[in-house]
């Protein structure tokens, strides 16, 4: 007999932000880590595949998955330690993550609020290093608690463990939450005392300006940031999507140069290791595709990144869309776009 938190044939429609139709075969929603060792160990779930789920924003569902799906739900926060640097923060993987960014804020635990109002989990983080605004999570995560889902036993990756990069990570360059090998339980942060405001992006000394913020404050950082999201990203509750869909091409400094000068306009952003990041949002738009529709799918009209579902798509319906933006920004800018969901 499986066990009772199992569903079998569950529908995933609700479980992902793009709402795209698709079931599992067994769908496992851990509230507490003896579940999660429960049914990793349960006989007639061994040798499955295994998928392991946060809040469904970063994934397109490609089809009905033949295996078991374990959502992570798993909740929890608290201050761990402190010291005369910085304090460290944990929390569980299943705690939404804009939640768990204002609490930090409420608890006088600044450095997260650049990375406000970004949907998911806090488990699915590190995954995907989410960054926004100037900062990446990489750059405040002290340790990652996974569990070994073939062994059932606990493991901890350090910060350098990770390998973090541009919108990825160990666990992503790997495809562990493709392999269904490891589950992210807990993520504890090291949140420095000593804070400074991250204002590097034109837009958020414009949204502070209107706050009246010349010094601001880790909460008007965050209020800053909630503002321009909402005004140019879509709630999924209203509109189905994945948020950013495409990531921001990372190109040499020759490319950039050259395109700079066929197009002066075209934002670009210095990385450290000499490269040029591209505005992934500017080239779609400039190729034609902002507020453009293909069959039910289409690139949002606020903002030329984001990918929305308008009503009853299929994962066909995405990934021909996603095919068709790639190819005009490829034809024109000589720039191949990478998508940023995970597709399953």
């Amino acid at each position: 007999m499986l066990p009772e938190i199992i569903q079998t044939a569950a529908d995933l429609s609700a479980l992902n932000t793009l709402a795209l139709p698709a079931r599992a075969e067994f769908l496992a929603t851990i509230h507490q880590y003896d579940q999660l060792l429960e049914v990793i160990r349960h006989p007639d779930l061994a040798g499955r595949r295994r998928f392991v789920l946060g809040g469904g924003s970063n994934l397109v569902l490609t089809g009905d998955f033949s295996g078991l799906v374990i959502q992570m739900a798993l909740k929890g926060r608290e201050l761990v330690s402190e010291d005369e640097q910085a304090w460290y923060v944990a929390a569980n993987a299943g705690e939404n993550w804009h939640e768990f960014v204002q609490w930090t804020l409420a608890q006088g635990w600044p450095g997260l609020e650049n990375l406000s109002l970004i949907p998911g989990t806090v488990g699915a983080a590190p995954i995907q290093n989410i960054g926004a605004y100037g900062l990446e999570v990489s750059e405040l995560l002290d340790h990652v608690e996974a569990v070994d889902l073939q062994v059932g036993r606990r493991i901890r990756f350090d910060n350098k463990d990770c390998v973090f990069d541009y919108r990825s990570s160990l666990f992503k360059q790997e495809n562990w939450h493709l392999s269904g090998r490891y589950a992210i339980t807990r993520v504890i942060f090291r949140l420095p005392k000593l804070w400074r405001a991250r204002t590097g992006y034109g837009e958020v000394v414009t949204e502070l300006a209107k706050l009246g913020a010349r010094n601001p404050t880790p909460q008007q950082m965050s209020q800053a940031i909630c503002a321009i999201r909402e005004r140019k990203l879509p709630d999924p509750s209203q509109i189905p999507n994945a948020g950013s869909f495409f990531q921001n091409p990372v190109v040499s400094q020759e490319l950039a140069e050259a395109l700079a000068s066929a197009h002066p306009q075209l934002p670009r952003y210095p990385q450290p290791n000499g490269r040029i990041k591209l505005a992934a949002g500017w080239l779609i738009e400039q190729a034609g595709w902002k507020g453009r529709n293909l069959g039910p799918v289409g690139m949002y009209e606020q903002q030329a990144l984001v990918l929305v579902n308008r009503g009853g798509a299929k994962s066909r319906d995405v990934q021909a869309l996603t095919r068709a933006v790639r190819e005009a920004v490829l034809a024109r800018f000589g720039v191949n776009l990478q998508p940023e969901p995970v597709f399953l």
